[in-house]
């Protein structure tokens, strides 16, 4: 099988569209995209190039804040996994003290009487919004609009995804209901000249959930795998994109037949990096199990596994958590 250099970059215009052929074509490049790189980039979606460039200012604005500001909101603090992940939290590739990254956890806010924050389920429950940064109130609002907007877009990746696997149109109906979707605002600095070769961004990885859509700003630093060569690519950034990626849940959906690709970030430009990953992993009950139509002659791989009990278990594994939350 032979691969493009990097991932493609595809205009989902026509999923908005009445175009049957154009939908064709287009159902036609994700599904090639799902199996080379299990990475691509989507331009002319429903997504306003303003509110990329409001989300973005809104995390500079934060991470330009005090490190003893910033921990006022620290994620352990209220046992919901929201908040501010401090530098170096995380660590995927166990080779330095940790990633060069901080970050921001917003999820599915909900009130303290849902049925879901009650039972403690991961990432669900009301959002902590700094009091701190230059305007409140347009953090807030950035942040919610931006949520909301990414949400619907995940909807829409899921159709068209579902349509490459000749999926009913409504399949993901349960899966996206009240789903575990995570929003981190992302803040890079640059790597010191005396790093360590092992300094990362952000260690080599795939992503636990459903789908991943990513807005990365211009400094660049993305990097995926591939798989054809097995050497790192740059993911270039390209103004009003988004990367979109999927995660290991889709690949046991598709029993590999779709890939979770290693990808990774090293800033090496000497400037500050910003992205913002909303990470869509679905409904908590939703029991995760191989298609039928991807079970080929000797089965599926992977047994049927629940959303939640899927990426409490990722969790713990990069944080060194016993149950995966705070």
């Amino acid at each position: 099988m032979t691969m493009e250099e990097s991932p493609p970059i595809i205009d989902i215009s026509a999923f908005y569209g009445n175009n049957d052929f154009a939908k064709q074509s287009l159902i036609e490049q994700v599904r090639s995209a799902c199996k080379t790189f299990g990475f691509l980039q989507i331009v002319n979606h429903n997504v306003p190039d303003s509110l990329q460039e409001d989300i973005l200012r809104q995390s500079e604005d934060f991470f330009s804040l005090s490190v003893e500001t910033k921990e006022k909101y620290n994620k352990d603090i209220g046992g919901r996994h929201l908040g501010y992940e401090r530098l170096r939290a995380q660590n995927f590739e166990k080779k330095t003290d940790g990633d060069l990254k901080e970050g921001y956890y917003f999820g599915t806010d909900l009130p303290l009487d849902h049925p879901y924050v009650i039972a403690g389920k991961l990432n669900f429950g009301p959002n902590k919004y700094p009091e701190d940064v230059s305007d409140p109130a347009v953090f807030k609002s950035t942040v919610k609009n931006y949520f909301a907007s990414l949400e619907s877009l995940a909807h829409d990746i899921l159709r068209i995804l579902g349509a490459t696997l000749d999926l009913n149109e409504n399949f993901f109906d349960d899966f996206i209901d009240t789903p575990i979707a995570t929003l981190r605002l992302l803040h890079y600095p640059p790597q010191p000249p005396t790093a360590s070769p092992d300094e990362r961004g952000i260690g080599a990885h795939t992503d636990f959930g459903g789908i991943t859509i990513l807005l990365q700003d211009m400094i660049g630093g993305l990097q995926v795998m591939n798989q054809a060569n097995n050497k790192w690519v740059d993911v270039q950034p390209r103004k009003g994109a988004f990367v979109v990626n999927l995660g290991n849940l889709m690949m046991r959906w598709t029993n590999d037949n779709y890939m979770s690709n290693l990808h990774r970030v090293i800033n090496k430009t000497g400037k500050e990096r910003y992205s913002v990953p909303f990470f869509f992993s679905g409904n908590p009950d939703y029991v995760v199990k191989c298609l039928p139509s991807c079970e080929g002659t000797n089965g599926a791989k992977y047994p049927p596994v629940s959303v939640e009990e899927w990426i409490a278990g990722r969790y713990a594994d990069t944080y060194g958590e016993q149950d995966g939350k705070s």
